[in-house]
């Protein structure tokens, strides 16, 4: 009489088990498929994934430690680039980089502005200068988004990248760092960071690191 309930139990502890091993079969969503409001996290914190090192020739080491990925200072940039799908507008990326060891810049950002690319630089010339290249022809150094900030070593800082139409934003630990109104300029990037194309993440003479990248689609806007 009591092999009754264990008799009942077993098709629902089967049917749970089916349900999971589903699930686990499905394949995970990829940047295609974001709706939106949606994320999807770039880097799962123990591997490269579709992340590749960048072959600027003189790159240092790429490597993935604790949680974050090292780019080793190299002779002059080193740096990743993204392999998969990418969203051209209407999205933000976040992510989390240090600088730890060198005095240039420890995140340079390239990412695609529709069909054309940019950087955010972050610490390059000296280690302050912040700002988007290009803009106008002009690099970070010399247009509208120029702006400095102390960086310290061994410090994680927390970025914040929107791309809309007609406009670029970028926040530093909460605070605006750019916002420009992109409506007729012309936008590109330095040479120096063609291969990031169409997004990528290098340093200059400098190690640094990353981790906690995340791509998130906006919804279109309304006109």
């Amino acid at each position: 009489m009591q092999a009754a309930p264990e008799q009942a139990a077993a098709p629902a502890v089967e049917e749970a088990a089916a349900a999971a091993g589903e699930e686990a079969e499905k394949p995970a969503k990829g940047i295609g498929d974001l709706g939106p409001g949606e994320q999807i996290r770039l880097f799962d914190g123990q591997s490269l994934g579709q992340w590749k090192v960048t072959d600027f020739g003189g790159q240092g080491d790429v490597y993935v430690k604790d949680g974050a990925i090292y780019l080793e200072m190299g002779s002059y940039a080193t740096g990743i680039t993204w392999t998969g799908p990418v969203i051209r507008m209407n999205y933000e990326i976040t992510l989390e980089a240090m600088r730890v060891e060198g005095n240039d810049f420890f995140c340079a950002l390239t990412f695609p502005v529709a069909d054309k690319p940019c950087t955010l630089v972050l610490g390059g010339w000296g280690g302050t200068l912040c700002g988007l290249s290009n803009i106008d022809y002009y690099d970070a150094s010399e247009n509208p988004t120029t702006t400095f900030y102390s960086f310290k070593k061994q410090t994680w800082y927390h970025v914040r990248l929107r791309v809309v139409p007609n406009r670029i934003t970028a926040w530093l630990d909460g605070e605006q760092l750019v916002d420009i109104d992109t409506t007729g300029r012309k936008i590109d990037i330095r040479a120096e960071m063609d291969l990031c194309q169409p997004l990528g993440i290098a340093t200059w003479v400098t190690t640094g690191a990353l981790r906690s990248i995340f791509v998130t689609k906006l919804p279109d806007p309304i006109f």
